[in-house]
This record gives C-alpha cells, structure tokens and sequence, in this order.
C-alpha cells in the first residue's frame, strides 16, 4: 500500500474542502457538498484503513520488532504513529474531525451574522491547529455578531 499517495491525496481532497468552506458565495450550496465529499468520505476512507490495519490484513509500513499498536497505552499508540500507514491514519483522523468542526464553526457564525472576514481566521487557525481554531471562533462568538444566550456553548 502506497502511504504517501494516501496521505497527499487526502491532504489535498481536505484543503480543497476548507478552500470551499472559507470562499464559496453561497454556504448553503457549499455547507452540504463540503459535509458529505469532504467529512464523511474523509470518514469512510479512516475507517476503510483503521479496520484491516488493526486487524492485522495490512501492513502499515512500519518498522518490525516494535510493541504492538493498541489504543490503550502510550507504547502502543506510539507504535501505531511510528509507521506510514499509522501516521496516513491518524493524519486523516484529524482532517476529518478538524473540518467538520471548521462545517460547524462556518454554519454557527453564518446564523449569527459574523462577517465571512472574521470567520475565515478562525477557520484557518481550526485546520492549522484544531483546538485554537475553535477556541478562538468562541471567544470571537463573545464578542461579535448576534450573541446566543450561552455563546460558549455549542448551538
């Protein structure tokens, strides 16, 4: 299996997915298109990998004699990172969650009234650095636009 194509090809399909996300003229056309082609296939391809991966019916290219990757210690989460196939993985796992959280932030400021010009920091700063991006898009909510009765909660 070729990692590297994996990862690039999936780099690109999200980059494209928060390029939509931050410019296209009409979000609600774009929201769903960017929610379906973007998240949800970004989603399937995780799952398509992590299963066989984990089941030991592919190989992740990783160096041999290494403790087992598992989900249940430091060593064995290390371990699924110290190889192509567990870094491809993990890289998609957060390109998925990191733009649906980028979908959420965009359609929350959208019904708010936050300008496109303000929203689009916080949406890079969500695909830069997730956690950031999403804190700051809260504060921002704090401040600017039609403030919901709790704006630090989702809603």
């Amino acid at each position: 299996m070729n990692w590297e194509t994996i990862f690039g090809i999936a780099n690109l399909w999200a980059l494209l997915g928060w390029v939509i996300l931050a410019f296209a003229p009409k979000r609600e056309i774009a929201v769903p298109f960017v929610f379906f082609a973007g998240s949800v296939l970004l989603a399937c391809l995780y799952a398509g990998l992590i299963i066989p991966l984990m089941a030991g019916l592919i190989s992740d290219g990783g160096p041999a004699g290494r403790p087992p990757a598992d989900f249940t210690s430091l060593s064995g989460v290390m371990a699924l990172f110290d190889s192509p196939g567990g870094a491809t993985i993990g890289w998609i796992h957060y390109l998925a969650f990191d733009l649906f959280v980028g979908i959420w932030i965009a359609r929350n400021a959208d019904a708010h009234n936050i300008s496109r010009w303000l929203q689009v920091p916080t949406l890079f700063f969500t695909l830069m650095a997730g956690p950031i991006g999403l804190l700051l898009y809260l504060l921002l909510r704090q401040f600017v636009g039609e403030k919901p009765e709790y704006a630090l909660l989702p809603s």
